[in-house]
């Protein structure tokens, strides 16, 4: 059976239909996707982990994120840029983690691949926000999957050495970070659905 577009909680909130009922799907929803981005430590740690999803569901990634932190040192750009075969080895042999060994690589290449950067990785991808859309979709067929702006994004990612960074990863990465509000329209978390009255998503659109 194809997903509902809304889902109701049994908070009485109304969400995007792929939160679905997990947990922490749930509050994946509410207090990080759509929600606007810059921390660069942060958004290192978006790239990467979104180039970890790439054939399998978020969610799978999103539970293990904890052990992805530990692994990377909480993705700090310097500690991650220093590792080498050894540690590859031994994520490799890690089950709290995705082995494979081409995204694990990539990771620590894109650390490299930060530090070499003429500016700051948060304001190098935040250059390739879209305008805001004029009203928030309202069918999951109306949220592309690939933008011009997600393929310029690749393209300039790749050309400074990242790897797993492809238009449709970095859409993904996109509506991860805030850069695009993908939030369907009737859900809770949408923009039209903010209002001045609203506090519960006040205090989750800050920054």
């Amino acid at each position: 059976m194809p997903r509902p577009e809304l889902v109701q909680g049994d908070d009485g909130l109304v969400r995007c239909g792929w939160s679905g009922t997990d947990p922490e799907y749930r509050r994946y929803h509410d207090d990080e996707w759509g929600t606007q981005q810059h921390d660069p430590v942060r958004l290192f740690e978006k790239v990467c982990l979104e180039g970890f999803q790439a054939g399998l569901s978020w969610i799978t990634i999103l539970r293990r994120r904890p052990a992805f932190r530990e692994v990377f040192h909480d993705f700090d750009v310097e500690q991650v840029a220093a590792m080498g075969e050894p540690d590859v080895q031994r994520l490799l042999g890690d089950e709290r983690i995705i082995r494979h060994r081409g995204k694990i690589e990539a990771t620590i290449q894109n650390a490299r691949a930060t530090l070499e950067l003429d500016q700051p990785i948060d304001q190098l991808i935040w250059r390739f926000a879209p305008p805001s859309r004029a009203s928030a979709p309202s069918t999951f067929a109306e949220v592309p999957a690939v933008t011009p702006e997600s393929t310029a994004l690749s393209k300039e990612l790749r050309a400074r050495g990242f790897r797993f960074v492809g238009p449709t990863t970095m859409y993904a990465l996109m509506q991860a970070a805030g850069l695009v509000d993908d939030h369907l329209g009737g859900c809770f978390r949408s923009p039209s659905a903010t209002g001045p009255d609203d506090g519960h998503d006040a205090a989750r659109l800050r920054g």
